[in-house]
Formats: structure tokens, sequence, C-alpha cells
């Protein structure tokens, strides 16, 4: 044999030397891996334990380890807690605070029907109802408030009271300022709900308001706006008054005079009096009223009644409310599409024709402007206030009136009738 073929076998016999040491030692290593778990299971079976034990086990401690050191941990959060879910308000209760007004005040609102004792309906055979207004609560001993335009001046008239509830009475003229067109009555019910009164000193132009009223002898119907000024009496043409009257062009209708406009506290900030065109209305701050209020039941306590001047007693009646116009108030009635001719630079504006009335009779109607009586131009409402009182300006008990009625001027004879 080559010394080459000599030397290939030795190193082929070493390599299977080797190759049979390594599967020797791996053989001893499985039987040992296997003695080792033989010996860990025959520990457990000995000692009672389980695979399943030993995970319960370390489940349980880590659940009671959390409960244990819960509170302990939170002081170590790294972000705030917040909670997982917040309460989401409707828009529609959030922000419908007009029906949140009207909620509050409502209840004190009334409705208020003068009816003629002298005519009855053929087909109820009750007296006919001449003229409405709404007032409201303002004593739970049943004071109302409302406008003395409303209840005065109607010959042998019944005042009838319907609060919110529908519940009628009887009402009784208690006290009455017609320079400020103010007036309460009195009606026999007790525990009322009366409205909470505001200021008007601190009024703001753009201010939400409110007007609640009857209008057209719709009960508790609302209409809502905002404060547009603060107009003194004169602009109004009113001369002998000394009020700062509040404008709005929340809309003011027949029914809502004495009525309360509210603010959005539910307080009443001043009594709707009258409108002059859509966008155009006029209310009495409410601190005159609390003043007329005062000293009526000052004078009530000590049984005396307000003042009255003999020129009211001795005025005729015609049946109208009517607002003195200006060249501002004209001037803003024409920006709004009025048809009055530009030679019209005064007269008295007929806001209401009371049903039944001289006025209503001779044909007189809401919108008509009175420009002049038997011949003498009328400025301001205390002109027609002068000619009912002095009988030298009435040719046979009957006014002539020259009226601007849409676009053209009329004659409308009117026979007025005792006040009283």
């Amino acid at each position: 044999m080559s010394v080459i073929s000599r030397a290939f076998c030795r190193q082929l016999l070493n390599k299977s030397k080797i190759y049979q040491k390594s599967s020797l030692l791996t053989l001893v290593f499985k039987n040992d891996q296997q003695n080792r778990n033989y010996s860990r299971q025959k520990l457990f079976s000995e000692n009672g334990f389980s695979p399943f034990l030993i995970t319960f086990g370390i489940c349980a401690s880590s659940i009671a380890s959390y409960f244990y050191f819960k509170d302990y941990l939170k002081s170590f959060s790294i972000l705030p807690q917040v909670a997982a879910s917040t309460q989401i308000i409707s828009p529609r209760k959030q922000f419908n605070f007009i029906a949140d007004v009207v909620e509050n005040s409502s209840k004190s609102l009334v409705y208020i029907e003068i009816l003629d004792s002298r005519r009855m309906d053929y087909m109820t055979g009750k007296p006919l109802t001449i003229s409405n207004g709404s007032g409201f609560i303002v004593s739970s001993d049943g004071l109302i408030l409302t406008n003395a335009h409303v209840v005065i001046n109607k010959p042998r008239s019944i005042v009838s009271v319907r609060l919110a509830d529908g519940r009628t009475f009887q009402g009784m003229i208690e006290a009455v300022d017609p320079t400020s067109d103010l007036a309460t009555i009195r009606i026999n019910c007790k525990n009322l709900p009366p409205m909470k009164l505001g200021s008007s000193s601190n009024l703001r132009s753009g201010e939400f308001v409110v007007a609640l009223g009857s209008p057209l002898s719709l009960s508790n119907t609302v209409t809502s706006g905002v404060v547009s000024s603060i107009r003194p009496s004169k602009e109004l043409g009113l001369q002998d008054k000394d009020i700062n009257y509040i404008q709005t062009d929340a809309a003011i209708t027949f029914g809502n005079s004495g009525g309360p406009l509210v603010n959005l506290d539910s307080e009443v900030i001043g009594i709707n009096s009258m409108k002059v065109t859509a966008g155009i209305s006029f209310a009495i701050p409410i601190d005159y009223a609390k003043n007329f209020l005062k000293l009526a039941e000052e004078r009530i306590k000590v049984g005396k009644k307000l003042p009255e001047s003999e020129d009211l007693k001795k005025r005729k009646y015609i049946g109208i409310t009517m607002l003195s116009l200006t060249e501002d108030i004209i001037r803003e009635l024409k920006q709004r599409g009025s048809s009055i001719p530009e030679d019209i630079q005064h007269g008295i504006l007929v806001w209401k024709v009371i049903q039944g009335s001289p006025a209503h009779l001779a044909g007189l109607q809401a919108g008509d402007i009175i420009l002049s009586i038997n011949g003498r131009d009328v400025r301001q409402s205390g002109d027609i206030y002068e000619i009912l009182t002095d009988s030298k300006d009435m040719f046979g008990n009957v006014l002539i009136m020259h009226v601007w009625r849409g676009r053209q001027k009329i004659k409308v004879a009117v026979t007025p009738e005792a006040a009283e």
C-alpha cells in the first residue's frame, strides 16, 4: 500500500471515531434531559402540584396586587384623567332662551275683554265684546297692570279678565293715569303668580326682548325682537308726558296693549303700548310704572283715588287710540314704504278703532292719519283732547275730520258721546 493510501485511511478512521464520540454525547444528553423531566414530574406529583395550579396562582396574585396598589399607582399617572363620557346637551334645549322666558312668564299673563252692557249678542244673549287687550299680574292678591286706553272711556262697559288657567273674573278698575296710559284692575282671586318687575334704566340698544299678549283675541301669543332705541315722549309728539319710551321691533298689535315686554331674565322692563308700523312699536318703561303703582297703593291705603282732571270728566268719547306723528316718525314711515305725501308734515295716526265706538260707526279706520278737525290743524294728540273738551270747536256735536287714507284725502264725520 502506498504512503498516500495509508494516510487517507488514517484520516478516515479518525473522523469515524469523532463521529462515534459525538453520537455518544448526544445520546447521553438526551438521557439526562429525560431524567430531569421525569424528576420534575415526579416532584410535582409527589407534592400535589400541577402547571395549572401554578398558572392560576400567578394570575390570582397579580390581580390581588393590582387592587391593593391601585390607589397608590394613580399618583404616578402621566396623563390627566378624563371622564369616559360627558352628557351632551341638545342645542334645542341649550339655546332656546325665548322658550324659557315664555315658560317663566306666561302664567302671569291675563286676557282682558271690554264688554258693552248696552248691546247683547243675539245668539248667546251675552254682552258684545267691543275691545280687548292684555295685562299681567303684579300682586298675588289679584292686582293687574295694563294700559289705561284698554279699560277707560268705554261708557257702561264691563271689564272681564281671563287668567292663563282659563278662569274668568269680572274686574274692577282701581287706578288710572291717562297721562302715562297706565291702569290697574283688581279681581277677587288670591294666590296668583305675579311677574318679576325689572328695571328699564339700564336697557341697551340691541338687547333681546319678548312681547307677550293676546293680539287678535289669541291668548298667550309671543313675539320677540330687540330694543331699537329709547325715544323721549317729545319725539313722539307727546308734549304733556315726560317718558322715555322703549322702541322695539317686536311685533305689537292691538291685543298686545297692556302686555309685558320682558327681558331674557324673565323680568318685565316695559308695558306694550302701541305700534306705528311693522318694525316700529313702543312700550312704556317699567320704572315709570313702578312709580305709578307705588302712588296708587299709597292713595288706596288712605282711601283716596288718583287725581282725575276736570277735562277728563268733561271729555267726549270717540273710541280711538292714537299717536302723534312727528317729522322723524313720518320720515321713518316713508323709508318703510308708506305712501304719505311730501306736503304732510304732521298729523295724528289712528292706531286702533274700538268696535261699536263713534269713530267705528263713522267709518274711521286704523292707519288713517287725521290732519284737521273742524278746520283746526292737529299736530299732537293733546289737540284732539282739547277739541273733545271744548264745545266751541264742535259743530252741532259733530267732528268733521280731514283724513289721509291710502293715497287720498277724505272727510269723516264723527259724533262723539259722553265718556261717562
